[in-house]
């Protein structure tokens, strides 16, 4: 059923994880999306600017129209005044003439050229008229119109401007939260400074009356020494030369200051060996999930058999980092006030420099399929020319790293060398090799660093490729941290390296008056000479015990004698005695166990006798014939009893490893008894050792499967987190995409609006041009048949 259960948590898992990887690269296309219309939305601020300016100067050019408009307007009704006043001359000069017909024709003929002149000076008004109006109606219909563009252009703007308002809104509404944030994390910090200072002043304090008792110890320890060294050269005037190597005199006094010393400078190095390891196992973690997200999402598609293999030995990162971190530590826990703290008595450097070197054939394992899976990156489609040069500038900084850690390996193995060779190294040489590892530690340092600052300009490369995932910019981001804890721990080592390098290239112990180096036959010596003068000194602080007299301490010595001699009859006859304590004991428990066979049958007896005896009462007020038969019966059950009485008393107890076996000794059984009862033993030892084994099996499966549900209890649990990630990742998503769903929504029904309005104004366009028209043709008309009437007198 749990399996069911987390198989049903899987398949959910990985299909809340391919929806996660759509959703991430909708994501990606909208973000992309978004920087194009950011540049867009920034250019039509520009072209709003200058639309601004051209409908300012359009407004000015439309009042300037306006103003001639006005003043052809005021010229039209003069000239229609004019027209009204020459139509009326007209008709005054054609009742003239009909009235002076009969007069001569010179009048009539210079009537009719002035009518002619007039006539033609009509027509050419009229015709500059209806142009001035065709004009102003084109002018005008084409202000209306770029009026019209210009304000549906201005209401988008507004509208986008209005957006990014909001926008700028929520960014500064965030950034005033999260200064806040930092302000109060700045107050936080400031008071736990304070307390920190208050604590540094306390401990200032302190140090200064520790010094000042260190001081005075100082002081009554020199004193201590004037008087001994002054002792030791009075009271020991012999030196014997001849065996140096054995003197008691030549073996170096121990040092508690070095060995105080070489325990806190093992103690930081444990301290930076255990964040270098930290950083190596994120380093090699992150590069294995990066393995599986790029170039190709394993999620979506199968990545390649190099990088399936080279994710495989990734995985395998703890098996060989871990053991560095434990060495480590069990060299530190070896370093204490009662041993010798050089290079040929550390037995355990031996052990860190195995795993050291195992780590160092591991990167060496890794170095090809990681080129090869950089050269990988650089064969996909989107890789461009700057990332495919941050490529190989990566694959140099691994074959520089996996370099300096095989110097490293070298350096630490010829550190060994005077802990398992008896010739050991000479000083010089040991300075020399503490000097190049101090150096070799500075490269590491410089060529990670190098490292982190190439993976740093990769990411920001990376983030500019369409195709990257929100899980892809995680999990770099996760890498870089580890390549900035991994600078940050060997920088510190290297520099931690430097600045004790004068403590380790020191020679502390060596023998007086020569400057060979230290062999284990001196600590050991050295070390016994601590121990005697230790209990020396413990003994002098005791009471002493009162002094034996010589005689007396003869006699106990015989006595002394006597009874070793007697010891060992002693101890054989205490062996004897014990023997018989144990057969006794045996004794006793069958003894035992007959009496208490006894007296249940003896309690069986009785009831069996009660039973007779009731029924004997029963039977008593029958016949004569009754009685004699009951007293018959009764005198049988008595010899009965006595016969079983008899054969109990006859009857064995056997008592084993098995059980107890009750047994009539009779001719025929006698024999049977042991051969039956070992049968039965190698029976019962077989079975016992079969269900042993059985227990033995059973319990090694039970530790499995406590194992695999302690694995699979971490790994549902891992799987719950990222679950619980994805659905918060899941909501914000579907928060996203329902504001993006309500911008388009609202962006819809603006140009929804928007259209109705431009389809009423077309409208009412419409409208005023058909009355336009209508006006043009009855004034067109009017004209015709003015000139028709012209024409007609």
């Amino acid at each position: 059923m749990d399996a069911t259960k987390f198989r049903g948590t899987m398949a959910n898992v990985t299909d809340l994880q391919t929806k996660y990887s759509r959703l991430a690269q909708e994501y990606s296309k909208l973000r992309a999306q978004n920087q194009v219309l950011k540049k867009a939305v920034v250019d039509e601020q520009a072209n709003s600017a200058s639309l601004k300016e051209q409908l300012k100067q359009r407004d000015q050019s439309l009042r300037k129209q306006d103003q001639e408009m006005d003043s052809l307007s005021f010229r039209n009704q003069q000239l229609a005044k004019r027209v009204e006043l020459l139509q009326e001359e007209l008709a005054a000069s054609e009742a003239k003439g009909k009235k002076g017909k009969n007069k001569g024709d010179s009048p009539s003929h210079h009537a009719v050229r002035t009518q002619s002149v007039f006539d033609e000076d009509l027509q050419k008004k009229i015709e500059e008229n209806e142009r001035l109006h065709i004009q102003f109606y084109e002018a005008d219909e084409q202000h209306k119109r770029q009026e019209a563009e210009m304000r549906a252009r201005l209401e988008e703007l507004e509208r986008d401007s209005q957006h990014h308002q909001t926008v700028v809104e929520g960014l500064t509404t965030k950034y005033t939260e999260t200064i806040e944030r930092l302000e109060s994390d700045k107050a936080r910090l400031e008071v736990k400074t304070q307390t920190l200072e208050r604590e540094g002043k306390d401990c200032r304090l302190r140090t200064e009356e520790c010094q000042q008792q260190l001081r005075r110890c100082q002081s009554e320890l020199n004193r201590e020494l004037k008087q001994s060294s002054s002792v030791i050269q009075e009271k020991v005037p012999f030196n014997d030369t001849k065996f140096s190597d054995y003197n008691s005199l030549n073996v170096p006094a121990h040092n508690r200051r070095h060995q105080l010393k070489a325990r806190d400078v093992a103690a930081q190095a444990l301290s930076f060996i255990q964040d270098l390891v930290a950083g190596l196992l994120n380093f090699h973690s992150y590069t294995e999930q990066r393995v599986h997200i790029y170039p190709l999402d394993s999620s979506i598609e199968p990545i390649s058999p190099l990088n399936q293999k080279f994710s495989q030995y990734l995985h395998e990162n703890a098996v060989y980092v871990r053991p560095l971190e434990e060495r480590f530590m069990q060299l530190h826990q070896s370093f204490t006030e009662d041993t010798v703290t050089v290079l040929e008595t550390v037995d355990k450097l031996k052990n860190f420099s195995d795993n050291f070197s195992t780590y160092t054939r591991f990167l060496q394992k890794l170095l090809p399929y990681q080129l090869k899976s950089l050269e990988e990156e650089c064969q996909t489609p989107l890789c461009t020319a700057a990332l495919s040069v941050k490529n190989r500038e990566l694959q140099n900084d691994v074959r520089s790293v996996t370099s300096v850690f095989d110097k490293l390996q070298n350096y630490i193995n010829l550190l060994t060398l005077p802990s398992v060779r008896q010739d050991g190294m000479p000083q010089s040489s040991t300075s020399a090799v503490f000097t190049q590892l101090a150096a070799c530690l500075h490269s590491l340092h410089d060529v990670v660093k190098e490292m982190s600052k190439h993976y740093n300009q990769k990411a920001s490369l990376e983030q500019e490729l369409p195709t990257a995932t929100q899980k892809l910019f995680t999990t770099t981001e996760c890498l870089l941290g580890s390549l900035g804890s991994l600078t940050n721990s060997t920088g510190k080592l290297a520099t931690f390296f430097s600045n004790n390098l004068d403590f380790f290239t020191s020679s502390s112990y060596s023998p007086r008056g020569s400057t060979a180096a230290l062999n284990p036959l001196h600590a050991e010596s050295m070390l016994s000479n601590k121990k005697k003068a230790a209990a020396y000194i413990h003994a002098l602080k005791k009471p002493r015990p009162q002094s034996v007299p010589y005689r007396e301490a003869l006699s106990n010595r015989r006595i002394l004698t006597s009874s070793t001699e007697s010891r060992e009859g002693l101890t054989k006859q205490v062996q004897q005695s014990q023997e018989k304590i144990a057969r006794l004991e045996q004794e006793k428990e069958h003894w035992l166990l007959e009496a208490q066979l006894g007296k249940v049958r003896l309690e069986k007896e009785n009831q069996r006798i009660s039973d007779l005896e009731a029924q004997l009462a029963m039977a008593q007020g029958a016949g004569q014939n009754s009685r004699t038969t009951a007293v018959s019966t009764l005198t049988q059950n008595h010899e009965e009893v006595e016969t079983a009485l008899k054969t109990a008393a006859k009857e064995t107890m056997c008592t084993s490893l098995v059980g107890m076996l009750c047994t009539v000794p009779t001719a025929e059984h006698v024999g049977d008894e042991e051969s039956r009862e070992q049968l039965i033993k190698t029976h019962y030892m077989t079975r016992v050792g079969e269900l042993t084994t059985q227990l033995q099996v059973s319990d090694s499966k039970a530790v499995h499967f406590h194992s695999e549900c302690r694995a699979l209890a971490k790994r549902l649990a891992i799987a719950e987190k990222s679950r619980d990630t994805v659905v918060e990742e899941m909501k914000k998503a579907n928060q996203n995409i329902t504001h993006l769903q309500d911008e388009l929504s609202t962006t819809k029904r603006s140009y929804e609006d928007q259209l109705s309005m431009m389809s009423d104004h077309l409208c009412s366009m419409n409208e005023t041009l058909s009355k336009q028209r209508e006006e043009i043709d009855t004034l067109k008309l009017g004209s015709k048949a003015n000139a028709k009437k012209n024409k007609g007198r």
